[in-house]
């Protein structure tokens, strides 16, 4: 609905995260992220414009449900979004790192295992060595 009915550029692409009704239904906080905006003061202008806008959207809301109030609406930022991406960001990084670590100790691990290895293969050769010469 913010999409078609509110025509202001600087609203730009809005997605709504979450809704938070008041129990008598007469506030609800509706929190918002939009599309290439990451932090609060960057989004502060579409708060704004929507803000401005919520006596609007709440008449188009009422209009268009059987509800017998229909909430003020006052819209906020979502940064949880952003947030769980860098989360995730971070996490993709730690595990990268870890399987790096992996690798470098398995490689540890293959190049004693074959100096072992040829260790006892040559005194295996030398004592067939000795039982020869005698």
């Amino acid at each position: 609905m913010i999409q078609q009915e509110i025509r202001d550029p600087r609203v730009g692409m809005v997605s709504i995260t979450d809704v938070e009704v008041s129990r008598d239904m007469s506030h609800a906080k509706v929190y918002a992220t939009v599309l290439g905006i990451e932090t609060k003061a960057e989004a502060e202008e579409s708060m704004t414009v929507l803000n401005r806008a919520a006596g609007f959207l709440r008449t188009q809301l009422a209009r268009n449900s059987n509800a017998r109030t229909t909430p003020r609406l006052h819209f906020y930022f979502d940064a949880s979004v952003s947030r769980g991406q860098h989360l995730s960001a971070l996490i993709e990084k730690a595990v990268a790192g870890d399987s790096r670590d992996d690798n470098n100790s398995e490689n540890a691990v293959d190049t004693n295992v074959d100096s072992s290895a040829d260790s006892s293969t040559d005194s295996s050769i030398d004592s067939n060595l000795d039982s020869k010469a005698e």
